[in-house]
């Protein structure tokens, strides 16, 4: 046979959706890996479609979760993330993916992993290996099995659902073990073809680099569509990330850099304005505290991710940064409403002065609300590799 197999579910989790694993289903050899989610997803495709594979033809839907035991005590679960490219032969572990985070905890309830809550309350602590932080997962049951029908509403996703909260605890230096890598809150980037530019490169969940839309001569309020026709915008982006990622000690450089698409992600920020949303939606400056259009591998959010939107809500409780800036002074004791291409998402963080760390800031937690749904189980087929034994 030219195909094999292996048990798999297919999952929604926020506004992404990804082919979720057991780690005992697959090689033990994890360079094995590559080759089976590649083919898995269908990618490479020079067509940006995925027609022969399981992948949706963007970022969002172009992804893997690998599930196990626990690899450390304050922990029920490890999550490994995969990032699959969509016209290229990429598999990239260096982030995580917080919607798809949003599927792990039920996906663990539901498979056996952990032990079924007494009280119809499911807490689920997962250890994501990719940054080797703990996220807690909190969700209802629907008897033995987590709740997917409710009543929120997620931006970018159609209907409603049984809502799921993310508590990303101590995010600060997912990747390069500091929130603020380079100690300060604002930094001047000398980027290739642009010269220099102010950016905030912070890392809680997930490395960013964040960079004001008048700095680009933009207003902050372009839709995806319109972004991936301006090349010369997206060229601009890349060469901050590339620079930012080096500043932030993730590649010595910027060539190294080329070959970390996923992290540290990049995303124009704006103060509050009206825009319109995908669907059509009208939104006002009294719906948002801060406006965000972020990349992914390369492409523009359709949203915003959920790890990308934590690392902005701790951004703005930081003094000095880019974000604080433009979003203004925001009680503590309320969420930052975030503004994106699908409408608003609201997430929790709190962050505190502490002399012992980088910049003088740590950030406890960030919290957001996400939706999870088990869409399929049963078998992913993948092409065998050229030569393997029969």
């Amino acid at each position: 046979m030219s195909q094999l197999r292996l048990p798999a579910v297919f999952m929604r989790g926020g506004t992404s959706k990804a082919i979720m694993f057991h780690a005992r289903d697959l090689p033990a050899d994890r360079k094995a890996w590559d080759h089976i989610f590649l083919s898995a997803m269908g990618t490479p495709d020079a067509n940006m479609r995925q027609l022969d594979g399981m992948g949706g033809g963007v970022s969002s839907v172009s992804k893997v979760c690998i599930i196990g035991p626990p690899s450390r005590p304050d922990a029920d679960v490890d999550y490994t993330f995969a990032q699959i490219g969509v016209d290229r032969p990429i598999v990239d572990y260096s982030g995580n993916c917080g919607n798809m985070s949003g599927a792990v905890g039920p996906f663990a309830v539901d498979e056996g992993l952990v032990p079924l809550p007494k009280d119809g309350k499911a807490v689920v602590r997962i250890h994501n290996t990719n940054t080797s932080k703990i996220i807690v997962s909190r969700f209802a049951m629907d008897g033995d099995a987590a709740a997917v029908d409710g009543d929120m509403a997620l931006d970018g996703v159609s209907g409603t659902g049984a809502p799921v909260r993310l508590e990303f605890m101590e995010p600060g230096g997912s990747r390069t073990g500091k929130l603020l890598p380079t100690g300060h809150a604002r930094d001047r980037l000398n980027v290739e073809g642009l010269g220099w530019i102010e950016a905030s490169l912070v890392d809680a969940a997930n490395p960013c680099v964040f960079v004001a839309a008048h700095a680009l001569d933009r207003n902050g309020t372009d839709l995806p569509a319109a972004m991936e026709r301006d090349t010369d915008l997206l060229k601009k982006l890349e060469a901050i990330r590339l620079a930012a990622s080096v500043a932030m000690g993730l590649a010595p450089d910027v060539e190294k850099a080329a070959k970390i698409p996923s992290v540290p992600k990049v995303a124009i920020i704006s103060k509050p304005q009206a825009s319109t949303t995908l669907s059509g939606r009208q939104l006002s400056t009294s719906d948002m505290d801060i406006a965000v259009r972020m990349i992914s591998v390369g492409q523009p959010h359709r949203a915003v991710p959920v790890t990308g939107a934590t690392c902005l809500a701790v951004a703005t409780r930081v003094p000095g940064s880019i974000a604080a800036e433009l979003a203004g002074l925001i009680p503590d004791d309320r969420p930052i409403r975030i503004a994106q291409p699908s409408g608003v998402t609201v997430v929790d963080a709190k962050v505190v002065a502490d002399s012992g760390a980088n910049g003088g800031m740590r950030a406890e937690y960030g919290a957001v609300y996400r939706t999870a749904r088990r869409l399929f189980d049963g078998h992913v087929y993948y092409r065998k590799p050229k030569g393997a034994a029969a």
